[in-house]
């Protein structure tokens, strides 16, 4: 696979008295730097981070696991509380934004570490890693050297392991392997509930499931290890697709599933329409945060709005939502039951599970109230049942 250059912008700096360039990537979507200046091993810590959160960027020349260090020193830094004690927010709302202004204002800094890539994504530094595979997996071949923030290439390396070990599925008795910007499932709870939830009646007789943001195709892989005999996975981005087809191919059971783009739901109906949305009714401040923040609700309503068009009658609507919105005031239940009942949509039942995650006992998180109190849950939605005839004299 090829990459166009074109797509990429450039970044100016000087350099020996001289001007340069090179091709600016960044997965965050973040603009290139407007200044940049060199450094390398003599670069202290504080100066480091001083010139980072004055948005001037640093592009290293010296040793890349010194630069390691000084990236840690600066998240050091970027972590230290305030000397001047400030006032503790007073709703779990206001904890929340201010987490995500803290949290963004951190990336910004840390991004300012800037490492040059060759146009073989080879790292022109001492000891640096031969990071071409997972540069190569996320990017595709490339054609000219380009600058990448230290910190961008360390998810990228960790994404790389992920997609090599992968992540194991009760479920499956199998791993799942994440592609870079796929949202991978480590929190096991959902996909257990998927598991666990009763067939609804009809697939005994009409075997027909869509997998709506299938994603990895965690969800797509367990109904077909439960016996639905016909399965449309969809997904509009092409990473996510990409992800399901290689997961779903591993497994096996790529004859049984259709892997489609689409803006949430396939063609034709189902006796059974599951869905995991972002969970999170808020503005990503990246690409990459689409599989965790859903703006005013998009997915979440896209999908219950359609479900009715696309269910076979006595089929049912699987939705896999978290309530952590609700305890960060994000939405509120009753919003939520309004929207199921505008979708002309009622709960058939519903299922909940604790969370194990370990942001949940970690009483050191900003948002450790939410978490501690959330519940992951399946609802079953069904179109309401029509009135009998059974009684009528006329």
């Amino acid at each position: 696979m090829s990459v166009k250059v074109i797509d990429y912008p450039m970044i100016y700096w000087n350099e020996a008295s001289m001007s340069q360039s090179a091709r600016w990537r960044s997965e965050s979507g973040t603009p290139p730097p407007k200044r940049v200046v060199i450094a390398d091993d003599r670069m202290t810590a504080d100066a480091a981070f001083r010139l980072a959160c004055e948005g001037t960027a640093l592009l290293w020349r010296g040793d890349y696991q010194n630069a390691r260090q000084l990236l840690q020193a600066m998240a050091r830094r970027a972590d230290e509380k305030p000397r001047k004690a400030k006032m503790s927010p007073a709703t779990a709302t206001e904890a929340f934004h201010l987490h995500r202004q803290a949290q963004s204002q951190r990336s910004r800094t840390l991004g300012m570490l800037l490492l040059p890539f060759n146009a073989d994504h080879s790292i022109p530094l001492r000891r640096a890693p031969d990071a071409r595979t997972a540069c190569t997996e996320v990017y595709g071949d490339a054609s000219e050297p380009y600058l990448l923030s230290l910190r961008g290439l360390l998810g990228l390396i960790g994404a790389h392991e992920w997609r090599k070990n992968g992540v194991q599925i009760p479920a499956l008795d199998s791993r799942i392997h994440p592609h870079y910007g796929v949202f991978a499932p480590i929190r096991g709870e959902y996909v257990a509930l998927l598991a666990d939830a009763p067939l609804p009646e009809l697939t005994k007789t009409q075997s027909v499931a869509f997998d709506i943001g299938t994603g990895t195709g965690v969800l797509a892989a367990v109904l077909a290890r439960r016996g639905i005999k016909r399965i449309v996975a969809t997904d509009q981005d092409q990473r996510a697709l990409a992800c399901a087809r290689e997961n779903l191919t591993r497994l096996g059971i790529m004859e049984q599933i259709e892997v489609v783009q689409a803006d949430l739901f396939p063609e034709g109906r189902a006796s059974l329409i599951v869905c995991n949305p972002p969970w999170v009714p808020a503005r990503p401040s990246s690409p990459l945060e689409y599989a965790v923040y859903d703006p005013e609700s998009r997915m979440l309503k896209g999908f219950l709005n359609g479900l009715t068009a696309h269910l076979e009658e006595g089929g049912e609507g699987w939705l896999i939502l978290s309530d952590l919105a609700e305890h960060l005031g994000l939405r509120t239940r009753a919003e939520l039951l309004a929207n199921i009942e505008t979708a002309g949509l009622q709960v058939l039942g519903k299922t909940d599970v604790k969370p194990h995650h370990p942001r949940a006992s970690d009483v050191s998180d900003p948002l450790h109230a939410a978490r501690a109190a959330e519940l992951t849950s399946l609802w079953r939605l069904g179109k309401p049942c029509q009135p009998s005839d059974q009684g009528n004299t006329d």
